[in-house]
Protein backbone atom coordinates (compact mmCIF):
# COMPACT_ATOMS: atom_id res chain seq x y z
CA UNK A 1 0.00 0.00 0.00
CA UNK A 2 1.43 3.24 -1.06
CA UNK A 3 1.97 5.70 1.62
CA UNK A 4 0.26 9.06 1.51
CA UNK A 5 2.44 12.03 1.54
CA UNK A 6 1.28 14.67 3.90
CA UNK A 7 2.34 18.11 2.92
CA UNK A 8 2.44 20.44 5.86
CA UNK A 9 0.36 23.59 5.52
CA UNK A 10 2.29 26.71 5.05
CA UNK A 11 1.35 29.62 7.22
CA UNK A 12 -0.43 32.34 5.26
CA UNK A 13 -0.06 36.04 5.74
CA UNK A 14 -3.15 37.63 7.28
CA UNK A 15 -4.38 34.44 8.99
CA UNK A 16 -5.73 36.46 11.93
CA UNK A 17 -8.00 38.44 9.61
CA UNK A 18 -9.45 35.26 8.15
CA UNK A 19 -10.32 33.96 11.61
CA UNK A 20 -12.16 37.23 12.43
CA UNK A 21 -14.16 37.01 9.18
CA UNK A 22 -15.12 33.40 9.97
CA UNK A 23 -16.21 34.42 13.49
CA UNK A 24 -18.34 37.21 12.13
CA UNK A 25 -19.88 34.94 9.54
CA UNK A 26 -21.25 32.65 12.25
CA UNK A 27 -23.31 35.54 13.72
CA UNK A 28 -24.96 36.61 10.46
CA UNK A 29 -28.63 35.79 9.91
CA UNK A 30 -29.70 33.48 7.13
CA UNK A 31 -32.16 34.42 4.43
CA UNK A 32 -35.10 32.78 6.14
CA UNK A 33 -34.51 35.04 9.12
CA UNK A 34 -34.86 38.05 6.84
CA UNK A 35 -38.10 36.59 5.51
CA UNK A 36 -39.39 36.15 9.04
CA UNK A 37 -38.56 39.77 9.80
CA UNK A 38 -40.48 40.95 6.75
CA UNK A 39 -43.49 38.87 7.76
CA UNK A 40 -43.60 40.44 11.23
CA UNK A 41 -43.46 43.91 9.74
CA UNK A 42 -46.39 43.09 7.50
CA UNK A 43 -48.45 42.00 10.50
CA UNK A 44 -47.76 45.27 12.29
CA UNK A 45 -48.73 47.33 9.27
CA UNK A 46 -51.83 45.14 8.70
CA UNK A 47 -51.13 44.95 4.90
CA UNK A 48 -51.38 41.72 3.01
CA UNK A 49 -48.10 40.61 1.47
CA UNK A 50 -47.84 39.37 -2.10
CA UNK A 51 -46.48 35.85 -2.25
CA UNK A 52 -43.27 36.01 -4.29
CA UNK A 53 -42.44 32.70 -5.87
CA UNK A 54 -39.66 33.86 -8.10
CA UNK A 55 -36.57 35.99 -7.69
CA UNK A 56 -37.17 39.71 -7.74
CA UNK A 57 -35.35 41.18 -10.67
CA UNK A 58 -35.06 44.82 -11.54
CA UNK A 59 -37.75 44.63 -14.16
CA UNK A 60 -40.10 42.69 -11.89
CA UNK A 61 -39.56 45.19 -9.01
CA UNK A 62 -40.30 48.08 -11.35
CA UNK A 63 -43.50 46.36 -12.45
CA UNK A 64 -44.64 45.87 -8.83
CA UNK A 65 -43.98 49.53 -8.03
CA UNK A 66 -45.94 50.67 -11.09
CA UNK A 67 -48.90 48.47 -10.14
CA UNK A 68 -48.92 49.88 -6.59
CA UNK A 69 -48.83 53.49 -7.85
CA UNK A 70 -51.65 52.81 -10.33
CA UNK A 71 -53.84 51.30 -7.58
CA UNK A 72 -53.18 54.33 -5.29
CA UNK A 73 -54.08 56.81 -8.06
CA UNK A 74 -57.24 54.84 -8.79
CA UNK A 75 -58.35 55.11 -5.12
CA UNK A 76 -57.62 58.87 -5.04
CA UNK A 77 -59.65 59.48 -8.21
CA UNK A 78 -62.66 57.69 -6.73
CA UNK A 79 -62.82 60.03 -3.70
CA UNK A 80 -61.13 63.40 -4.24
CA UNK A 81 -59.72 65.12 -1.17
CA UNK A 82 -60.94 68.67 -0.63
CA UNK A 83 -59.11 71.35 1.29
CA UNK A 84 -60.69 74.78 1.59
CA UNK A 85 -63.00 74.01 -1.33
CA UNK A 86 -60.15 73.00 -3.79
CA UNK A 87 -59.06 69.53 -4.98
CA UNK A 88 -55.69 68.32 -3.89
CA UNK A 89 -55.17 66.37 -7.14
CA UNK A 90 -52.64 68.25 -9.15
CA UNK A 91 -51.55 70.27 -6.16
CA UNK A 92 -49.86 67.77 -3.91
CA UNK A 93 -50.26 64.28 -5.33
CA UNK A 94 -47.42 62.80 -3.30
CA UNK A 95 -48.95 63.94 0.00
CA UNK A 96 -52.33 62.55 -1.09
CA UNK A 97 -50.78 59.18 -1.90
CA UNK A 98 -49.07 59.02 1.47
CA UNK A 99 -52.34 59.87 3.21
CA UNK A 100 -54.23 57.22 1.26
CA UNK A 101 -51.63 54.56 2.01
CA UNK A 102 -51.65 55.18 5.77
CA UNK A 103 -53.30 52.38 7.77
CA UNK A 104 -56.66 53.41 9.23
CA UNK A 105 -57.52 52.80 12.87
CA UNK A 106 -60.24 50.33 13.43
CA UNK A 107 -63.39 51.82 14.91
CA UNK A 108 -64.31 50.43 18.29
CA UNK A 109 -68.08 50.27 18.64
CA UNK A 110 -69.49 50.93 22.14
CA UNK A 111 -73.15 50.16 22.75
CA UNK A 112 -74.85 52.52 25.24
CA UNK A 113 -77.16 50.81 27.71
CA UNK A 114 -79.26 53.97 28.25
CA UNK A 115 -79.98 55.16 24.73
CA UNK A 116 -79.11 52.17 22.62
CA UNK A 117 -76.88 54.25 20.35
CA UNK A 118 -73.42 53.29 19.19
CA UNK A 119 -70.55 55.70 19.13
CA UNK A 120 -66.95 55.57 18.07
CA UNK A 121 -64.32 55.84 20.74
CA UNK A 122 -62.28 58.99 20.51
CA UNK A 123 -64.91 60.83 18.47
CA UNK A 124 -68.14 60.78 20.48
CA UNK A 125 -68.35 60.50 24.23
CA UNK A 126 -71.29 59.31 26.19
CA UNK A 127 -73.25 62.20 27.67
CA UNK A 128 -74.02 62.01 31.41
CA UNK A 129 -77.69 61.25 31.95
CA UNK A 130 -79.87 60.99 35.05
CA UNK A 131 -80.80 57.61 36.35
CA UNK A 132 -84.29 56.39 35.48
CA UNK A 133 -85.15 56.07 39.18
CA UNK A 134 -84.27 59.69 39.93
CA UNK A 135 -86.41 60.87 37.01
CA UNK A 136 -89.41 58.91 38.26
CA UNK A 137 -88.91 60.21 41.82
CA UNK A 138 -88.76 63.83 40.64
CA UNK A 139 -91.93 63.40 38.59
CA UNK A 140 -93.75 61.79 41.52
CA UNK A 141 -92.79 64.64 43.88
CA UNK A 142 -93.90 67.23 41.36
CA UNK A 143 -97.25 65.47 40.88
CA UNK A 144 -97.84 65.29 44.65
CA UNK A 145 -96.77 68.90 45.25
CA UNK A 146 -93.84 67.86 47.44
CA UNK A 147 -91.31 69.77 45.39
CA UNK A 148 -89.96 72.73 47.39
CA UNK A 149 -89.08 75.99 45.73
CA UNK A 150 -85.60 77.27 46.52
CA UNK A 151 -85.61 79.94 49.19
CA UNK A 152 -84.41 83.43 48.44
CA UNK A 153 -80.87 84.03 49.50
CA UNK A 154 -80.32 86.24 52.55
CA UNK A 155 -78.48 89.39 51.50
CA UNK A 156 -75.52 90.48 53.59
CA UNK A 157 -76.63 94.04 54.37
CA UNK A 158 -73.39 94.80 56.26
CA UNK A 159 -71.04 93.94 53.41
CA UNK A 160 -70.68 97.58 52.39
CA UNK A 161 -69.73 98.63 55.94
CA UNK A 162 -66.75 96.30 56.31
CA UNK A 163 -64.31 99.22 56.18
CA UNK A 164 -66.45 101.57 58.29
CA UNK A 165 -65.26 101.35 61.88
CA UNK A 166 -68.30 103.24 63.21
CA UNK A 167 -70.69 100.67 61.71
CA UNK A 168 -69.15 97.86 63.83
CA UNK A 169 -70.01 95.28 61.15
CA UNK A 170 -68.26 92.52 63.11
CA UNK A 171 -70.50 92.95 66.16
CA UNK A 172 -73.77 94.33 64.78
CA UNK A 173 -75.52 90.95 64.70
CA UNK A 174 -74.63 90.26 68.32
CA UNK A 175 -75.72 93.76 69.30
CA UNK A 176 -79.20 93.34 67.84
CA UNK A 177 -79.57 89.91 69.35
CA UNK A 178 -78.88 91.54 72.69
CA UNK A 179 -81.40 94.29 71.96
CA UNK A 180 -84.08 91.69 71.28
CA UNK A 181 -83.33 89.98 74.59
CA UNK A 182 -83.41 93.19 76.65
CA UNK A 183 -86.20 95.14 74.92
CA UNK A 184 -88.71 94.10 77.61
CA UNK A 185 -86.63 95.90 80.25
CA UNK A 186 -87.46 99.30 78.76
CA UNK A 187 -90.98 98.43 77.64
CA UNK A 188 -94.01 99.94 79.37
CA UNK A 189 -97.34 98.24 79.98
CA UNK A 190 -100.79 99.60 80.78
CA UNK A 191 -100.33 102.19 83.51
CA UNK A 192 -103.37 104.42 83.14
CA UNK A 193 -105.18 102.62 85.95
CA UNK A 194 -102.61 104.00 88.39
CA UNK A 195 -103.06 107.56 87.09
CA UNK A 196 -105.96 109.47 88.61
CA UNK A 197 -105.95 112.77 86.68
CA UNK A 198 -104.63 111.83 83.23
CA UNK A 199 -105.77 109.42 80.54
CA UNK A 200 -104.54 108.03 77.22
CA UNK A 201 -106.07 110.92 75.25
CA UNK A 202 -104.05 113.47 77.25
CA UNK A 203 -100.95 111.44 76.69
CA UNK A 204 -101.62 111.46 72.91
CA UNK A 205 -101.97 115.27 72.92
CA UNK A 206 -98.69 115.61 74.81
CA UNK A 207 -96.79 113.32 72.39
CA UNK A 208 -98.25 115.19 69.41
CA UNK A 209 -96.99 118.47 70.91
CA UNK A 210 -93.54 116.96 71.61
CA UNK A 211 -93.28 115.95 67.93
CA UNK A 212 -93.89 119.60 67.02
CA UNK A 213 -91.20 120.74 69.48
CA UNK A 214 -88.81 118.12 68.17
CA UNK A 215 -89.32 119.40 64.64
CA UNK A 216 -88.98 123.02 65.76
CA UNK A 217 -85.61 122.40 67.39
CA UNK A 218 -84.46 120.15 64.51
CA UNK A 219 -83.48 117.36 66.82
CA UNK A 220 -82.47 113.83 65.83
CA UNK A 221 -84.97 110.98 65.64
CA UNK A 222 -83.21 109.18 68.47
CA UNK A 223 -84.09 112.04 70.83
CA UNK A 224 -87.81 111.85 70.00
CA UNK A 225 -88.12 108.09 70.57
CA UNK A 226 -86.10 108.24 73.78
CA UNK A 227 -88.21 111.17 75.03
CA UNK A 228 -91.43 109.18 74.70
CA UNK A 229 -89.81 106.13 76.31
CA UNK A 230 -88.54 108.11 79.32
CA UNK A 231 -91.90 109.83 79.76
CA UNK A 232 -93.92 106.57 79.60
CA UNK A 233 -91.63 104.75 82.01
CA UNK A 234 -91.83 107.58 84.53
CA UNK A 235 -95.63 107.78 84.28
CA UNK A 236 -95.83 104.03 84.83
CA UNK A 237 -93.90 104.44 88.11
CA UNK A 238 -95.43 107.60 89.57
CA UNK A 239 -98.82 109.25 89.42
CA UNK A 240 -98.66 112.92 88.39
CA UNK A 241 -101.31 115.66 88.46
CA UNK A 242 -102.70 117.03 85.23
CA UNK A 243 -100.94 120.39 85.56
CA UNK A 244 -97.52 118.70 85.68
CA UNK A 245 -98.02 116.46 82.65
CA UNK A 246 -96.43 118.95 80.23
CA UNK A 247 -93.60 119.48 82.73
CA UNK A 248 -92.89 115.75 82.60
CA UNK A 249 -92.81 115.98 78.79
CA UNK A 250 -90.28 118.82 78.52
CA UNK A 251 -88.11 117.37 81.31
CA UNK A 252 -88.03 114.02 79.52
CA UNK A 253 -87.00 115.76 76.30
CA UNK A 254 -84.24 117.59 78.15
CA UNK A 255 -82.86 114.28 79.44
CA UNK A 256 -83.09 112.61 76.02
CA UNK A 257 -81.35 115.53 74.29
CA UNK A 258 -78.52 115.48 76.82
CA UNK A 259 -78.12 111.77 76.10
CA UNK A 260 -78.40 111.85 72.27
CA UNK A 261 -77.63 115.36 70.96
CA UNK A 262 -74.30 117.07 70.52
CA UNK A 263 -75.85 120.47 71.28
CA UNK A 264 -78.84 119.97 73.57
CA UNK A 265 -81.45 122.78 73.86
CA UNK A 266 -81.18 124.92 76.95
CA UNK A 267 -83.70 124.91 79.78
CA UNK A 268 -84.76 128.45 78.89
CA UNK A 269 -85.62 127.32 75.36
CA UNK A 270 -87.89 124.58 76.64
CA UNK A 271 -89.57 127.00 79.08
CA UNK A 272 -90.13 129.50 76.31
CA UNK A 273 -91.69 126.98 73.96
CA UNK A 274 -94.05 125.86 76.75
CA UNK A 275 -95.28 129.46 77.02
CA UNK A 276 -93.46 130.03 80.33
CA UNK A 277 -95.82 127.69 82.13
CA UNK A 278 -93.05 126.50 84.45
CA UNK A 279 -90.06 128.00 86.19
CA UNK A 280 -86.47 126.90 85.71
CA UNK A 281 -86.30 125.32 89.16
CA UNK A 282 -89.39 123.20 88.42
CA UNK A 283 -87.80 121.77 85.28
CA UNK A 284 -84.58 120.89 87.11
CA UNK A 285 -86.45 119.30 90.04
CA UNK A 286 -88.57 117.20 87.65
CA UNK A 287 -85.46 116.17 85.72
CA UNK A 288 -83.88 114.92 88.95
CA UNK A 289 -87.06 113.09 89.96
CA UNK A 290 -87.30 111.29 86.59
CA UNK A 291 -83.67 110.15 86.71
CA UNK A 292 -84.12 108.92 90.25
CA UNK A 293 -87.21 106.87 89.41
CA UNK A 294 -85.57 105.36 86.33
CA UNK A 295 -82.34 104.77 88.26
CA UNK A 296 -80.46 106.49 85.43
CA UNK A 297 -81.28 103.63 83.12
CA UNK A 298 -81.39 105.36 79.72
CA UNK A 299 -79.66 102.90 77.39
CA UNK A 300 -82.74 101.06 76.21
CA UNK A 301 -83.65 99.72 72.76
CA UNK A 302 -86.38 102.04 71.47
CA UNK A 303 -88.34 101.44 68.25
CA UNK A 304 -85.84 103.70 66.47
CA UNK A 305 -82.99 101.27 67.19
CA UNK A 306 -84.82 98.52 65.34
CA UNK A 307 -86.22 100.80 62.64
CA UNK A 308 -82.83 101.79 61.25
CA UNK A 309 -81.79 98.14 61.10
CA UNK A 310 -84.97 96.90 59.45
CA UNK A 311 -85.00 99.76 56.94
CA UNK A 312 -81.49 98.74 55.95
CA UNK A 313 -82.68 95.17 55.45
CA UNK A 314 -85.57 96.42 53.29
CA UNK A 315 -83.91 95.99 49.90
CA UNK A 316 -83.97 98.19 47.90
CA UNK A 317 -83.86 100.88 50.57
CA UNK A 318 -84.24 104.50 49.47
CA UNK A 319 -85.25 107.82 50.99
CA UNK A 320 -88.92 107.27 50.24
CA UNK A 321 -88.89 103.93 51.99
CA UNK A 322 -87.08 105.44 54.99
CA UNK A 323 -89.53 108.34 55.38
CA UNK A 324 -92.54 106.06 55.01
CA UNK A 325 -91.25 103.73 57.74
CA UNK A 326 -90.60 106.63 60.14
CA UNK A 327 -94.05 108.00 59.36
CA UNK A 328 -95.74 104.83 60.59
CA UNK A 329 -93.28 104.59 63.50
CA UNK A 330 -94.21 108.05 64.77
CA UNK A 331 -97.89 107.30 64.30
CA UNK A 332 -97.33 104.42 66.71
CA UNK A 333 -95.72 106.79 69.24
CA UNK A 334 -98.91 108.84 69.50
CA UNK A 335 -101.05 105.77 70.21
CA UNK A 336 -101.09 104.62 73.82
CA UNK A 337 -102.48 101.19 72.91
CA UNK A 338 -99.74 100.54 70.34
CA UNK A 339 -96.93 101.47 72.73
CA UNK A 340 -98.27 99.29 75.54
CA UNK A 341 -99.40 96.24 73.52
CA UNK A 342 -96.46 95.76 71.17
CA UNK A 343 -92.75 95.54 71.78
CA UNK A 344 -90.39 98.04 70.11
CA UNK A 345 -89.11 95.45 67.61
CA UNK A 346 -92.65 94.45 66.58
CA UNK A 347 -93.64 98.10 66.11
CA UNK A 348 -90.54 98.76 64.00
CA UNK A 349 -91.00 95.64 61.87
CA UNK A 350 -94.70 96.42 61.38
CA UNK A 351 -93.88 99.98 60.29
CA UNK A 352 -91.47 98.66 57.65
CA UNK A 353 -94.00 96.04 56.54
CA UNK A 354 -96.83 98.57 56.09
CA UNK A 355 -94.43 100.97 54.35
CA UNK A 356 -93.56 98.30 51.81
CA UNK A 357 -97.24 97.53 51.28
CA UNK A 358 -98.00 101.23 50.74
CA UNK A 359 -95.18 101.69 48.23
CA UNK A 360 -95.97 98.43 46.45
CA UNK A 361 -92.59 96.80 46.99
CA UNK A 362 -92.27 93.18 45.91
CA UNK A 363 -91.85 90.86 47.63
CA UNK A 364 -93.61 92.51 50.55
CA UNK A 365 -91.67 90.49 53.13
CA UNK A 366 -88.63 88.70 51.74
CA UNK A 367 -86.18 86.25 53.25
CA UNK A 368 -83.70 89.00 54.18
CA UNK A 369 -86.26 90.89 56.27
CA UNK A 370 -87.50 87.66 57.83
CA UNK A 371 -83.95 86.78 58.82
CA UNK A 372 -82.99 90.15 60.35
CA UNK A 373 -86.31 90.91 62.08
CA UNK A 374 -87.08 87.39 63.26
CA UNK A 375 -90.77 87.88 62.39
CA UNK A 376 -92.94 86.44 59.66
CA UNK A 377 -95.59 88.33 57.75
CA UNK A 378 -98.39 86.76 59.80
CA UNK A 379 -96.83 87.90 63.09
CA UNK A 380 -96.88 91.53 61.94
CA UNK A 381 -100.38 91.57 60.49
CA UNK A 382 -102.14 92.58 63.72
CA UNK A 383 -99.94 95.55 64.54
CA UNK A 384 -99.86 96.52 60.87
CA UNK A 385 -103.64 96.78 60.72
CA UNK A 386 -103.62 99.07 63.77
CA UNK A 387 -101.10 101.38 62.07
CA UNK A 388 -103.17 101.44 58.89
CA UNK A 389 -106.20 102.34 61.01
CA UNK A 390 -104.29 105.27 62.50
CA UNK A 391 -103.38 106.46 59.01
CA UNK A 392 -106.97 106.17 57.81
CA UNK A 393 -108.29 108.16 60.80
CA UNK A 394 -105.86 111.06 60.40
CA UNK A 395 -108.44 113.10 58.49
CA UNK A 396 -110.79 113.15 61.50
CA UNK A 397 -108.11 113.21 64.19
CA UNK A 398 -107.08 116.43 65.94
CA UNK A 399 -103.50 115.22 66.27
CA UNK A 400 -101.97 116.56 63.05
CA UNK A 401 -98.30 116.91 63.95
CA UNK A 402 -97.20 113.68 62.26
CA UNK A 403 -99.32 114.35 59.19
CA UNK A 404 -97.96 117.90 58.78
CA UNK A 405 -94.39 116.73 59.25
CA UNK A 406 -94.55 114.01 56.61
CA UNK A 407 -96.66 115.96 54.13
CA UNK A 408 -93.66 118.19 53.55
CA UNK A 409 -91.85 117.62 50.20
CA UNK A 410 -88.62 117.30 52.18
CA UNK A 411 -90.08 114.08 53.60
CA UNK A 412 -91.19 112.95 50.11
CA UNK A 413 -94.81 113.76 51.13
CA UNK A 414 -95.30 110.15 52.21
CA UNK A 415 -98.33 111.10 54.36
CA UNK A 416 -100.26 111.80 51.15
CA UNK A 417 -100.14 108.15 50.01
CA UNK A 418 -103.44 106.26 50.31
CA UNK A 419 -103.60 103.57 53.02
CA UNK A 420 -102.72 100.06 51.79
CA UNK A 421 -105.21 97.21 51.70
CA UNK A 422 -104.08 94.34 53.93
Amino acid sequence: MASRVVIPEQPRVGGGKQKIEQAEGRNRRVLRDIGNLATKQAVVERKPQNQITRPVTRSFGAQLLANAQAAAEKNICKKPLVESGKDLVGKDVVAAKKEALKPKDEAVVVISSDKGESCKSGRKEKKPTKAFTSILSARSKAACGVTKKPKDAVVDIDAGDSKNELAAAEYVEDMYNYYKLTEDDGRVHDYMESQREINSKMRGILVDWLIEVHRKFELTSESLYLTVNVMDRFLSLKAVPRRELQLVGISSMLIACKYEEIWAPEVSDLIAISDNAYAREQVLVMEKAILGKLEWYLTVPTPYVFLIRYIKASIPSDKEMENMSFFFGELGLTSYSVMTRYSPSVLAASAVYIARCTLGRSPVWGETLRHHTGYSEDQLMECGKVLVGLQSGMAESKLKAVWRKYSNPEMAAVAMFPPPRI
